[in-house]
């Protein structure tokens, strides 16, 4: 196949492109959800997450083809919305300390539970 010279003239540059590692996915997990946690903290709610819940985020967000673009709607689908539900819920207040793990059922579907920090015993 060839280009033709009218479309040839229009490209101006050349930019190299390189897939993004598990490392570098992993650092773009951290840096939003550092930004969910700032803006949660500003309506008075501090959450946290292990690293397997991040983990999961970067890999369920992680598109060969896509790389990083699908991780926005992971993280509003796995974690914003189903906080979000909470919240309305009454589950979670104001000055609440939220953790996040992950679970699996029976079937082997994993999910990440949401969990009031300050109310958990321990035995």
């Amino acid at each position: 196949q060839t280009v033709r010279p009218e479309f040839l003239n229009r490209i101006d540059e050349i930019v190299m492109f390189q897939p993004l590692t598990r490392t570098e996915i992993r650092q773009i997990v951290g840096i939003q959800f550092k930004q969910i946690q700032q803006r949660l903290r500003e309506q008075g709610i501090t959450l946290e997450a292990d690293s397997e819940v991040l983990d999961f985020v970067g890999d369920e967000g992680f598109d060969p083809q896509f790389g990083a673009r699908p991780l926005k709607r992971v993280l509003q689908r796995r974690i914003l919305n189903a906080l979000s539900k909470e919240i309305l819920s009454g589950r979670i207040q104001k000055d609440a300390v939220v953790g996040m793990i992950m679970n699996e059922d029976e079937n082997g579907a994993k999910g990440i539970i949401f969990y009031n920090v300050d109310k958990v015993e321990f035995a």
